[in-house]
C-alpha cells in the first residue's frame, strides 16, 4: 500500500475485480484517536442503492480519485447500511437525547412522527448510524473553521498512515474559481463533527501553511 492513504471526497470505489460500486461520501474516525475505522459509500449502480459502510481494512490500495477494496472484500450488499431505521420508546428516545445521542426522529411528510399506538406509552421511528461507538461520520465537504470561528474552506481530502490507520492531515479547499488548498495537520483540530472541523488556530495560522507539503 502507499506510504500515505488518500480519501478524496466522491472517489470511485472499486471492487477487486474493478467493478464500480459506488462513490465515497464520509470518513469514519474517532475524534480524539483520529483513527479511520470505515468510509461511508454512496452506491452508484443499478443494484448498488443506498449508503454502505465499509470497514478500513477492507481496502487495498487508494489512489488520488479511486478506492479498491481487497479480494477478500464482501459483496455490496453484505456492507451494513450506513442508517437504519427502530421503533423505540418515548422513555427510551428521551434517555438517548439526555446522553447526548445523535438518533434523528422522522416521519410521513405532512403527517408527523412515526406513532405506534395501543398502550399507554408511545413509540416513534428512530434513525441510527451503523458505525462504531464514539466515532463521527464526517462528511467530505465538511466546512472548517478557525479558532475564532473564520470559515476557511471545505475537507475535500483525508490523508491518513497506512500503518497505524490514524488520519494525519486535511487538505482544505477554498474559493469558487481558483481553488487554494492548505494541507492542516490533524493535531490542529479541536472539534471534529460530521458537517464541521473546528481548528484551534487562528485564520493567520493558516496563512503561513505551505500547501504542497505536510506541515510539523
Amino acid at each position: 500500500m502507499e506510504r500515505t492513504v488518500l480519501f478524496q471526497k466522491n472517489a470511485n470505489v472499486l471492487s477487486a475485480s474493478g467493478n464500480q460500486l459506488g462513490s465515497l461520501q464520509r470518513v469514519v474516525l474517532h475524534p480524539e484517536t483520529k483513527v479511520i475505522t470505515d468510509i461511508v459509500v454512496q452506491g452508484g449502480g443499478l443494484f448498488n442503492k443506498g449508503y454502505r459502510v465499509v470497514p478500513i481494512d477492507q481496502i487495498a490500495e487508494t489512489t488520488e480519485n479511486q478506492i479498491l477494496l481487497s479480494s477478500d472484500a464482501a459483496g455490496w450488499e453484505s456492507f451494513p447500511l450506513f442508517e437504519e431505521s427502530r421503533i423505540v420508546s418515548d422513555s427510551e428516545s428521551q434517555s438517548t437525547s439526555s446522553t447526548g445521542g445523535t438518533s434523528v426522529i422522522y416521519g410521513v411528510p405532512g403527517v408527523g412522527p412515526a406513532m405506534v399506538t395501543g398502550s399507554e406509552e408511545q413509540f416513534t421511528t428512530s434513525l441510527e448510524q451503523n458505525i462504531p461507538e464514539g466515532t463521527v461520520a464526517m462528511k467530505e465537504g465538511a466546512k472548517v473553521f478557525t479558532a475564532d470561528d473564520k470559515p476557511v474552506g471545505n475537507v475535500d481530502r483525508v490523508l491518513a498512515d497506512p500503518a497505524t490507520e490514524q488520519a494525519t492531515h486535511l487538505i482544505v479547499t477554498q474559493g469558487l474559481l481558483v481553488k487554494e488548498k492548505k494541507l492542516i495537520p490533524m493535531k490542529w483540530v479541536m472539534m471534529l463533527g460530521e458537517n464541521t472541523v473546528h481548528l484551534q488556530v487562528t485564520e493567520d495560522d493558516l496563512k503561513e501553511l505551505d500547501s504542497a507539503a505536510p506541515a510539523e
